[in-house]
């Protein structure tokens, strides 16, 4: 079933702190930001991926500033970076960083500051087969070309021994719309295969030689509960609440990991200390044992020069918030907080955007 566009508004919404494992949030007092801007309203729009978070720092933060308006509209990465290129929303988010190409299209300078991060896991819908299946990225890159067509293929038996799989066709599901999602996706597996890196390669919307598309991670993640024999791709925290099968998926050390919070802030903290200045960096298959290798930042697109510093003001103070006091929130909802280096680091990015 489609969920509906997400409009949050925080006055509306301020009563949402029901969350699963909410926590009131810090007073003004508590040593992190405490806004000072008047009265705003800020529109924006993007990566669906990060919505329930986003969904949740709303809500909490209208108990801080009521006076402040944030519409989000989770329209995916790719209307994300249109409309802020476009300047239609004043800030943009997105699970895939502009290209160098992007930036240079937008009217004026972006920031990219990461929220949080998460994890891509492959599902399935095998009739029978509830057991949690390993993959390598070779494997998923052969499925993704069609290479392996039927669910008993020796490779995928070789893998999971004991697991009787049936002689059913695979049918393959992926995004049919701009996804940062398909890119970490799509990153990754150019990263294992290179047939795949020279044939589809990676980005938010990719030719795919194979399969039937789904919009949104709601759209996609539908096809595969209702698709037998069936097998896609979606954001961790959208298997969870669906309740489908999803795959462990073997790292750059050899390690098969089940994808969580702990196994993407192991993928995180081989990215960590060599953070570029401007946040634009992929994890996918880093190294370490621990680390699970789909995963990746999500990140907010702010200009550095908004042109209107009254509800420049307020974004900042709220971004400002929400990686400060807004954090505590984020494993109750199924994603890792950024290491405490880069958020040193997002704090003298933010200082930098023009609120006068």
């Amino acid at each position: 079933m489609r969920r509906p566009t997400i409009l949050l508004v925080l006055p509306l919404l301020a009563g949402l702190a029901a969350c699963s494992g909410s926590q009131p949030a810090p007073a003004s007092g508590s040593g992190a930001a405490s806004p000072a801007s008047g009265g705003a309203q800020l529109n924006g729009a993007g990566a669906t991926f990060p919505a329930p978070l986003y969904t949740k720092w709303v809500a909490e933060y209208g108990k801080v500033a009521p006076n402040v308006q944030i519409n989000y509209q989770p329209l995916g990465s790719g209307a994300g970076i249109r409309q802020l290129t476009n300047r239609t929303v004043f800030f943009g988010a997105s699970d895939q960083p502009m290209t160098d190409e992007q930036l240079k299209a937008a009217p004026g300078k972006v920031l990219h500051l990461p929220t949080v991060l998460g994890a891509v896991v492959p599902i399935y819908n095998i009739p029978g087969i509830t057991t949690e299946l390993r993959f390598t990225g070779p494997l998923l890159a052969g499925i993704v070309l069609g290479k392996l067509t039927k669910w008993n293929d020796p490779a995928i038996a070789k893998l999971n021994p004991g697991v009787t799989l049936p002689d059913m066709a695979i049918t393959v599901v992926h995004r049919s719309d701009g996804s940062g999602t398909t890119f970490i996706w799509t990153d990754f597996l150019s990263k294992v295969s290179p047939e795949f890196k020279s044939t589809v390669g990676a980005d938010a919307s990719v030719r795919w030689p194979t399969g039937v598309g789904g919009k949104g991670s709601e759209g996609l993640t539908g096809m595969v509960r209702q698709t037998p024999g069936s097998f896609g791709y979606v954001e961790l925290l959208y298997a969870l609440q669906n309740k489908i099968t999803y795959g462990a998926v073997q790292n750059s050390s050899g390690e098969f990991v089940r994808a969580s919070i702990d196994a993407v802030s192991a993928a995180a903290a081989s990215a960590a200390p060599a953070m570029p200045a401007d946040f634009r960096v992929s994890i996918t298959n880093p190294p370490g044992k621990d680390a699970y290798p789909i995963a990746s930042f999500t990140w907010l697109l702010l200009y550095e020069d908004p042109g209107d510093p009254a509800r420049a003001r307020a974004l900042v103070d709220f971004v400002r918030w929400a990686l400060k006091d807004g954090r505590s929130f984020a494993r109750d909802l199924g994603y890792a907080p950024v290491p405490d280096n880069v958020l040193e680091m997002e704090m003298r990015a933010l200082d930098t955007i023009k609120v006068q």
